[in-house]
């Protein structure tokens, strides 16, 4: 496959195009790829903000010339609206079949990845996962199921990891904490997680809280939180819900040492730090984010804010996924699900805008798959751990 920096250029995309003439002078087949999503519901946010992510990689991608070894095939999205729920995401994954689809890429949340993966799976239909983090998604063999990010596993683990070393540095001020989680699949289990990985740190948790979602008041949840006086809230929800939980806990004046989450859904978001810059200020996450140090990542995020979007993870992790899908095709030269599946199974895809190195899947999912830890500082998000993508030290314990 030629590199995304190639493909990224319009200019050069034009003569790529014209390099790889189409297959005996006609046009090109395309090749049907279900981009499924929650675009309405409670999730309707993060599911149009996935949905945008494939498109422009399906636009740059066809732009560049298509599938070349398919003869410049082009992608050609189906498009699914899973509504927030997980039964309509597999009705759509059986509507895609039926229209003859090579692939699907989506489906954000745990719970619909979950049955959408499982619908998949019965007509042996490649399924690439964007975001959805529960690790058991790929971890009930089945052979259709890939997942380019991390898990909730991997990521509340290096969450907790890097929380001791922040800890400890600062001469360990932080002995408590307090999970506030939302109440499906990926906020369940990872509090589930936290609470089993922190005693061995040493940190006591004074309480694991768990939500409706939505959730539309969060005033007793904090009454809570002021009665417990955690020394840290930890946060797994989605947007909607982070972002009132941490409004709330603004309005009245609740402080902790740190706000710092595990996958917090507004905690890496350009949206929140624009629309609430001082509940935001200060908060840690552990989460997907893109490789700060590529200009490639860099240009992706100007062009989406030149459409008046916020670069969210769901967006360039459904960006990623989607190439990652093209250069399957590529080495596939085909569209047959079964040589698909082959090749993501081999997939050494390495020309992407995140902090991975090259694709290896075990069991469908991503060996170097890892979260990186961002802060909101002076009204930006920063990587503040590991070095080698540090943008800013980190601020811990924040100032009371």
């Amino acid at each position: 496959m030629s590199t995304r920096r190639h493909f990224m250029s319009q200019s050069a995309a034009a003569a790529s195009a014209m390099a790889f003439p189409l297959v005996g002078g006609a046009q090109a087949k395309t090749v049907k790829v279900g981009v499924l999503h929650p675009v309405t519901g409670a999730l309707a946010y993060s599911g149009q903000q996935c949905r945008e992510g494939a498109m422009m990689a399906i636009e740059d991608i066809n732009k560049a010339g298509g599938i070349k070894s398919l003869g410049g095939a082009k992608i050609e999205p189906l498009l699914g609206d899973a509504q927030s729920q997980p039964q309509a995401g597999a009705a759509e994954v059986e509507k895609m079949n039926e229209a003859g689809v090579s692939a699907v890429v989506g489906a954000f949340a745990s719970a619909i990845c979950l049955a959408t993966t499982q619908a998949a799976a019965k007509y042996n239909l490649p399924h690439i996962v964007d975001v959805g983090v529960a690790d058991q998604i790929v971890e009930r063999g089945l052979k259709n199921t890939f997942r380019f990010g991390p898990g909730y596993k991997k990521c509340a683990e290096t969450a907790v990891a890097n929380l001791h070393v922040l800890n400890t540095s600062a001469g360990k001020p932080a002995k408590t904490v307090m999970i506030i989680h939302e109440e499906s699949l990926f906020g369940s289990g990872t509090a589930a997680l936290l609470a089993r990985e922190l005693p061995g740190y040493g940190y006591e948790v004074k309480e694991t809280v768990k939500h409706a979602n939505p959730t539309r008041d969060f005033n007793n949840i904090v009454l809570r939180m002021k009665a417990i006086n955690p020394d840290i809230v930890i946060p797994a929800n989605y947007y909607n819900e982070y972002a009132l939980l941490v409004r709330t806990m603004q309005q009245q004046k609740v402080t902790p040492k740190a706000i710092y989450s595990v996958l917090g859904g507004a905690a890496s978001s350009y949206k929140f730090v624009k629309e609430f810059p001082d509940a935001a200020n200060g908060i840690i996450d552990c989460n997907h984010w893109f490789n700060p140090k590529d200009k490639r990542a860099q240009d992706l995020k100007k062009r989406v804010e030149a459409k008046g979007l916020f670069f969210s993870y769901e967006l360039f992790m459904t960006y990623t996924s989607m190439w990652l899908l093209a250069d399957a095709l590529e080495r596939a030269k085909s569209m047959d699900r079964a040589a698909l599946i082959d090749a993501l199974e081999k997939s050494t895809f390495a020309d992407h805008i995140m902090p991975y190195g090259a694709t290896k899947f075990v069991n469908g999912q991503n060996q170097g798959a890892q979260p990186l830890m961002t802060q909101v500082l002076n009204k930006d998000i920063k990587v503040i751990i590991p070095r080698d993508y540090r943008e800013a030290d980190p601020l811990f314990p924040l100032k009371a």
